[in-house]
């Protein structure tokens, strides 16, 4: 009796391996990843790039995430998206917008106001532009939301924190807390509810919600005292004496580059200004990694078993910074295919090529290792 095989299989060179604690990518390429996603998605308003992006986030994120808690809060960052969507369509409706537009769809009594209001109003007549217009951007933040949450997905937060420079320990510890309050607070919510069915009791309503928000904050003020307690017994805090002029070279290079980011970030968000942007990035960049790397003096905290960066890692983030650059490129060479008019009123248009460059992101759902439990059900297969 032969048995059926299946198509042929990829070399091993070529072939994901299964996730182990040494091969592990670490976090830091997954928002990397993530973080190139969201930035392309904030150069277009095209709602057929931007469910694109939002389609290749989804599928790496089925493909390639455990079964930990926090793997599971990517859905509730769809439906926080959803909610995004729907409030910026219900402000452009009741608070006007300024889209000029000549088909209009239904009239809201106006409410009169003041003088010293002009310019705002609240009713009126609604066209077609306007929630066009409104729906477009509600999108595009809706996808900036959606691919932070596939790297909250993905991206274990504990080997984020190791991972942060020696100089960024006490704030890293503070940014990864408020990173997995989200995912946990979705895990307790969804076990609560669990347990609510199992006795019986509705899981729904006002009166369900208010039994559920207790214990949920019960879990989280016990789990931060729990880290509190850990982190005092492991000698959390202690640092070494440095030379005072270190300090001051530390400081100001740090707060030079911070800034350098923050301007060169802004730069490459805005609409114009990337040419001038991507300099200061750079120089931010570098200016920051020297006053971490003298900050990192102070730290008398060791590693065990640092995070490598293989060449898995190093593709996963290079993808997603190819998804950006080719956006960026995108908006400077043909700025309507990326944003398309709503005055006057036209269907968007699919670029070929930036949405080549999208599918670039799927990169990782192909050489990321696969978490244990994929592995487990590929290998009975």
């Amino acid at each position: 009796m032969t048995r059926a095989t299946g198509p042929a299989r990829l070399p091993p060179a070529l072939r994901a391996p299964g996730a182990t604690r040494g091969n592990a990518l670490p976090a830091g390429a997954w928002w990397l990843w993530a973080l190139g996603l969201a930035t392309a998605a904030s150069r277009t308003t095209n709602p057929l790039l931007l469910g694109l992006l939002v389609g290749v986030a989804g599928y790496v994120v089925a493909a390639r995430r455990t079964d930990a808690p926090w793997a599971r809060s990517y859905g509730a960052f769809i439906k926080l998206g959803l909610v995004v969507v729907a409030v910026r369509l219900v402000f452009s409706v009741f608070l006007g917008s300024s889209v000029p537009g000549t088909h209009t769809l239904f009239a809201l009594p106006e409410v009169p106001l003041p003088g010293w209001a002009q310019g705002v109003r609240i009713g009126g007549r609604v066209t077609a532009e306007q929630v066009v217009f409104a729906l477009y951007e509600g999108a595009k933040l809706a996808t900036l939301l959606i691919c932070i949450g596939a790297a909250n997905s993905l991206a274990n937060p504990a080997r984020l924190l190791k991972s942060l420079p020696g100089a960024l320990y006490e704030v890293g510890v503070a940014v990864v807390v408020a990173m997995t309050f989200a995912p946990n607070m979705v895990a307790d919510v969804a076990r609560l509810r669990t347990a609510r069915r199992l006795r019986g009791r509705p899981t729904g309503g006002i009166r369900a919600v208010l039994q559920i928000g207790l214990p949920v904050l019960e879990g989280a003020l016990e789990r931060s005292v729990a880290v509190a307690a850990s982190m005092d017994a492991r000698g959390y805090g202690r640092t070494a004496q440095v030379p005072p002029a270190v300090r001051r070279t530390t400081h100001v290079l740090t707060l030079g580059g911070l800034l350098g980011v923050c301007a060169g970030t802004y730069g490459l968000l805005a609409a114009q200004g990337a040419v001038h942007g991507l300099p200061l990035l750079l120089a931010g960049l570098v200016a920051a990694m020297a006053g971490l790397r003298l900050g990192g003096r102070r730290s008398v905290r060791t590693r065990y078993r640092p995070d490598r960066w293989g060449v898995r890692a190093w593709l996963v983030a290079a993808s997603g910074a190819a998804v950006a650059a080719a956006m960026i490129w995108a908006g400077a060479v043909a700025p309507d295919a990326l944003r398309p008019g709503v005055v006057p009123l036209s269907a968007p248009v699919l670029p070929l090529w930036p949405a080549a460059a999208v599918l670039v992101g799927l990169l990782p759902a192909a050489v990321a290792p696969l978490p244990p439990s994929l592995s487990d059900s590929k290998e009975r297969t």
